[in-house]
């Protein structure tokens, strides 16, 4: 539903991933209606795998960070937002232990387990020992007949693989909701800031396939 990938092919953003005004009304809503309550004001935050820059230029803190290997994702960014251009696995350009929130929507489907390994390695380090990961991203359980219509996807994850994962490479769980949202703007849905909110409050899901997972490094910057 959101967001790109630090590992796209040439073209991808004129085909699959093309700018799309209803992204912003989402990310506007979401950061308004959910990540705000994440983010401090004195944090420092890293939208990884930034693309279109929609969660790192509404959300509010003193320090954001947008990266993504994508030239083009500067053009997009508002001022106050940094932005670095280099591949997700290679994040030398942040200091260690300075970042407090991390943001990572719909992008390490694009990434091999060896090359997510290298990333989590990464985001520990440059995680503050109370920082957080948020991953928002297809869930295989609700979204298997739709998953591989992104040509970029070649690892898949649900709720429970991705959290046995993050275990396995050092961090804690804080959450997991495996519905929380729908997979696409691409439906015949209005995507308006009431509709979102109310999405959120219901108690159950209809048509959720993006999983949100929050974890915490268990040893920062081993």
């Amino acid at each position: 539903m959101v967001a790109s990938s630090a590992q796209m092919n040439p073209g991808y953003h004129e085909t699959r991933f093309h700018f799309d005004p209803r992204r912003e009304v989402l990310w506007a809503t979401l950061c308004d209606s959910y990540f705000q309550e994440l983010v401090s004001p004195d944090d420092c935050v890293l939208d990884l795998g930034a693309g279109y820059g929609h969660f790192i230029n509404n959300i509010r803190a003193r320090r954001r960070i947008a990266f993504d290997s994508w030239p083009g994702m500067t053009g997009f960014l508002k001022t106050g937002v940094e932005g670095i251009v280099s591949a997700a696995t290679d994040l030398t350009a942040i200091g260690d232990g300075t970042v407090d929130f991390v943001l990572a929507s719909n992008l390490f489907e694009h990434l091999t387990q060896a090359e997510l390994a290298v990333v989590l390695k990464q985001v520990r380090a440059k995680l503050k020992a109370s920082g957080t990961l948020a991953i928002l991203q297809p869930n295989y359980r609700f979204a298997y007949k739709e998953y591989f219509d992104d040509y970029t996807h070649v690892t898949v994850y649900s709720d429970r693989s991705l959290c046995d994962f993050l275990s396995a490479n050092g961090f804690r769980i804080e959450e997991c909701l495996p519905k929380f949202l729908p997979l696409t703007i691409k439906s015949s849905f209005p995507v308006s800031p009431f509709l979102i909110r109310a999405y959120l409050r219901l108690p159950v899901k209809p048509f959720g396939k993006q999983m949100l997972i929050r974890a915490s490094p268990d040893q920062p910057g081993a």
